[in-house]
């Protein structure tokens, strides 16, 4: 019964004609159209609203999303990768594939501003690898990449790549210090910018591919250090 009122809510939400970020009627309202009862109502609001296709605020009302695909993946990982945490490994792996496949295209999208943008993140990052003590530059990293793909008119790759940067800071990538890798990482990013400013696309997913290696040789250096402690 219950999810035949979550598709009823759903429904509610796809027939809804106002545009996204609009505010909705007010819970009564919608349960007159819905022939839903306020609880069940306010139980699948919940449910819609985890999954950010709707905002609930005390004084702006219910709002309906533009609508993102990354509250649903990250909901899912998150459960998954706490019972299971080698299934981050198998979702990065994904990631990769994802990056790979959309690189040309994405990276042809880029206008001058976007290229600025990535060399001022690459500066960004290194003046925090120069400091005392060190400051991992984990934003800089995850910014550089979703850059990177930000042009695509495509919601599912898009939240797919902001749901792994999300793990990636839950599960403590972001706080791994090792210099030699940090550097490595930055110094193929720059490699990856210069190539893509003088039209050296194939070029410069070649870059990118390397760039990922390093994460995997890094995922298995730390497997192999766990067994040993």
């Amino acid at each position: 019964m219950a999810e035949a009122y979550l598709n009823a809510f759903l429904e509610y939400l796809t027939n809804h004609q106002n545009q996204d970020d609009s505010r909705l009627p007010s819970l009564s309202e919608i349960s007159k159209v819905t022939r839903m009862s306020i609880p069940s109502l306010r139980e699948q609001m919940e449910v819609a609203r985890a999954l950010g296709f709707v905002e609930v605020k005390p004084k702006t009302g219910i709002r309906k999303n533009k609508y993102r695909f990354t509250p649903a993946v990250t909901a899912s990982l998150s459960y998954v990768i706490k019972n299971d945490s080698g299934m981050f490994d198998k979702f990065s792996d994904l990631r990769k594939h994802i990056e790979s496949s959309y690189f040309e295209e994405a990276a042809a999208l880029l206008v001058e501003e976007d290229i600025n943008r990535l060399e001022q993140l690459i500066q960004e990052a290194r003046a925090k690898l120069m400091y005392k003590p060190v400051e991992i530059p984990f934003f800089e990293h995850r910014d550089f990449h979703m850059l990177m793909y930000s042009r695509l008119d495509n919601p599912f790759v898009i939240g797919l790549l902001e749901a792994y940067w999300q793990m990636y800071e839950e599960t403590g990538l972001n706080r791994y210090s090792d210099m030699e890798y940090q550097i490595r990482v930055w110094n193929y990013h720059e490699k990856i910018v210069e190539t893509i400013h003088h039209g050296e696309i194939s070029n410069s997913r070649k870059m990118l591919l390397e760039h990922m290696i390093l994460l995997q040789q890094r995922s298995a250096t730390k497997e192999i250090k766990n067994k040993f402690e």
